[in-house]
């Protein structure tokens, strides 16, 4: 078939080689190039056990003492608070137990084999490269911190998610860079890294475009429908038509999802990094520093300290405030470290109100298919989620349960 894959981040590119793999003829459509967004900014973790969404219920209790300190990890622009509250009010919905447990159970099943996905997806090309396995650690100041986010590790139990608990002076031994920031540590199993994700990203675009594929820059503004099926995207570079088309546009993805009957409630997560260029210390394995919901990811000749949330819409510029957290946490993790300059990057991480990508057809036809929504984990899960849209396409049946992530739970 030819087949359209709109989005060129990890999740699109997956979907376009996967399918290439299958014998389809596929053009890669994206506004800017590969790895241009969010998937060459993000932390470079193969996250398996990121079974926890953001909305847990200390979520109510929490929130608004949040938005109100100097040094916590969640940010608003509070220009944009009046756009925001409808889906506000969805989102928190979420933030049960219930829906805690809903998000665990389908996401282990999506994520447990990232580091296996990636390889395979990768296997063969020069991206391969960038991919490692590795632990990805937790560091809590007092093991009273640890304690205190124990719903989430009974939660990560629960899901099957392997890891072990050692102290600061144990983990030294391995990794002394963090000295005694941390009283505890957990190192979490069967994940990975990878070590420059934009260019993983866009070797795994160069490998689809030597296979044949076609890479087109091209920005959509519209979709020329016939019934309640696409005759074709319009796009600044003329129009564009074939037999199955794949939406992977991240963060942009809601205008054409609702235009398509697939009415998620969406928004955009704002997530920031700073990058030390040749610092004078580097960390062997990703840290979570729990105190500042960030993840700090050795790279090639750059250590990467990337997280926090800021809702603002997709319009507005950086904000001053989580890119000084960011600069703040590192001179207390890291006061004696050195480095040559300093980058500064802000994101977008689609989310949608119950923190779950849709992966599946938008319509019974099977006419279109989404691969967006992915929050916090597009890295981790967009090997698997590119499979599982060619597998759909193909007209095999995926080896996990779906229905968590089907588009039309939404059509309306």
């Amino acid at each position: 078939m030819q087949i359209i894959v709109a989005g060129a981040g990890i999740v699109g590119v997956s979907c376009a080689i996967w399918l290439q793999r299958s014998g389809h003829s596929v053009t890669l459509v994206d506004r800017e190039g590969p790895a241009s967004g969010t998937s060459h900014g993000n932390a470079g973790v193969l996250a398996a056990g990121a079974v926890i969404p953001v909305t847990t219920p200390s979520l109510f209790k929490a929130a608004p003492g949040m938005l109100l300190r100097r040094d916590s990890p969640l940010f608003l622009r509070w220009s944009y608070l009046p756009k925001l509250l409808p889906f506000l009010g969805k989102y928190m919905r979420y933030a049960t137990d219930n829906h805690v447990d809903i998000y665990g159970t389908a996401m282990s099943r999506l994520l447990h084999d990232t580091y296996d996905q990636h390889v395979a997806l990768s296997n063969g090309t020069p991206a391969a490269q960038f991919v490692s396995d590795e632990d990805y650690c937790f560091g809590y100041k007092t093991h009273a911190d640890f304690i205190a986010d124990r719903y989430s590790w009974a939660k990560r139990d629960a899901a099957g998610v392997k890891y072990e608990v050692v102290t600061g002076d144990e983990y030294a031994q391995v990794d002394p860079v963090f000295g005694n920031a941390f009283e505890t540590i957990v190192r979490c199993k069967n994940h990975g890294r990878i070590s420059d994700p934009g260019a993983y990203v866009r070797a795994l675009t160069d490998h689809f475009v030597e296979q044949g594929g076609t890479l087109q820059i091209a920005t959509i503004d519209d979709l020329e429908m016939k019934g309640d099926t696409i005759a074709t995207l319009l796009t600044d570079q003329g129009r564009l038509s074939a037999d199955k088309i794949v939406f992977a546009l991240g963060p942009w993805s809601k205008k054409i999802a609702h235009k398509l009957g697939v009415k998620v409630p969406f928004e955009s997560e704002r997530g920031y990094h700073i990058e030390l260029i040749n610092p004078s210390k580097m960390p062997k394995n990703p840290m979570m520093v729990a105190s500042g919901k960030f993840v700090l990811t050795p790279m090639e000749g750059r250590l990467r300290a990337a997280g926090v949330i800021e809702f603002g819409g997709l319009d507005a510029g950086p904000s001053k405030g989580p890119i000084d957290l960011l600069k703040r946490e590192i001179k207390t993790l890291l006061p004696d470290i050195t480095y040559d300059s300093i980058v500064e990057w802000m994101g977008h991480r689609p989310a949608p109100a119950d923190s779950l990508p849709l992966i599946g057809a938008n319509d019974a036809k099977g006419s279109s298919y989404s691969a967006f929504g992915h929050q916090h984990v597009g890295l981790t899960g967009g090997a698997k989620t590119g499979r599982l849209i060619a597998d759909l396409i193909d007209g095999k049946t995926p080896n996990i349960d779906l229905a968590p992530f089907d588009p039309r739970k939404y059509a309306k």
